[in-house]
Order: C-alpha cells, then structure tokens, then sequence
C-alpha cells in the first residue's frame, strides 16, 4: 500500500510515482444561456445534415442533391452563432503581451479603445449585411429557400456580437485600470490552465 492510499483501499490518495496521475479537480458549472441555443441548435442541424450527406452518398449510393449547398450555409451559421457565445464571454482571441509591459491607466485605455473598435466593426458590419439581405432576392440552387435568410441570420449573429461587446465596452469603462489588467490576466493564465 502506498503513503497516499486510505487504509480501506479506496482513492483517497495516489501514489506518486503513478505516470497516469491527474489532478483531480471539481469542474466548473456550465456556462449556458438561453442566447447560446441557437448555435448549438445550428452546430447539431449541420451534423444532422452532413451524417445524411454521408450516409446517402457512401451507404445508398445515391446522394441528395441540398445537402451539400445547405450544409455550407450551415456552417456560416455556426460561425456567427457560435461567435455570439464567444462574445457573451468575453473571449474572443486577443494579443495580451503587450499589456504587461503598459502602465496600467494605458493598458485600461488600449482596451477600452480595442473593445470600442470590435463594437463599431460589429455594428458596420450588421448594417453591411442588412442591406445585403435587402438586395438578395434569388434563390438557394438546390432548395427554393431565399439566399436572403441566411444574410438575415448573419445580420443576428452581428446585431448580439455588437451588443456584448458594447456591454463589454461599458463594464471596462466602470472598472479600475489594475482591475482591468488583472483580469486580462486571469484570461491569459486561464487559457494556460485549461
């Protein structure tokens, strides 16, 4: 018996020179609101569709003709919905090097300025696709669904983007600049972590 196991046999401890051992840690609760649901709705939908692509080309040997132009919209989706979440989050990639090396007043600004610029590009951007989706009048070649919906869908995923980046922009605003620099670097030392 190892110094580390309980005297009952049972895993209250392991045994140093164990090659497998992990650190046993109490997971974190799920990070999971109802503004996620569509890109995990999204993301199930295009493996629905591309296991349907797959089985009806390879298995049947007789391919649906939609599933592929469908799925590539699909994915487009997946992106921008997926990016919402990211957005809700806060963690979008970013280069946080240089943060270390500013004061911390500078450093509170550069990422106020940042988070500014990421608001505007994603509000310009969802005004790009509105009128886009506006102009769009043909039709998707293999199914006689509007090309338009997708630019639509995009132009949500942009407009929620726009708004947590804004709430984002406000809560670093509010917050001291050593408190701001410190959380870029729990960000940083999490991605490590993890």
């Amino acid at each position: 018996m190892s110094s580390t196991q309980h005297p009952n046999g049972e895993g209250g401890g392991r045994d140093a020179a164990d090659p497998f051992v992990t650190n046993e840690t109490v997971p974190e609760p799920l990070d999971f609101k109802l503004v996620d649901l569509p890109g995990l709705l999204t993301l199930w939908g295009l493996a629905v569709i591309v296991f349907l692509q797959f089985f009806t080309r390879y298995v049947l040997n007789d391919s649906l003709a939609w599933t592929e132009e469908i799925a590539r919209y699909v994915l487009i989706l997946v992106a921008f919905f997926g990016a919402v979440s990211v957005s809700r989050k806060g963690t979008h990639i970013f280069l946080d090097f240089f943060y270390r090396y500013l004061p911390p007043r500078v450093g509170k600004w550069l990422t106020v300025s940042m988070e500014a610029l990421t608001c505007f590009f994603w509000g310009y951007m969802a005004w790009v696709g509105i009128e886009l989706a506006q102009k769009t009048k043909t039709k998707m070649a293999s199914a006689e669904i509007p090309k338009s919906l997708v630019y639509w869908c995009v132009v949500i995923g942009l407009v929620g983007m726009a708004l947590y980046s804004a709430i984002w922009l406000i809560r670093k605003i509010r917050t001291p600049p050593e408190q701001v620099i410190a959380d870029l670097e729990d960000h940083a030392l999490s991605d490590i972590k993890n």
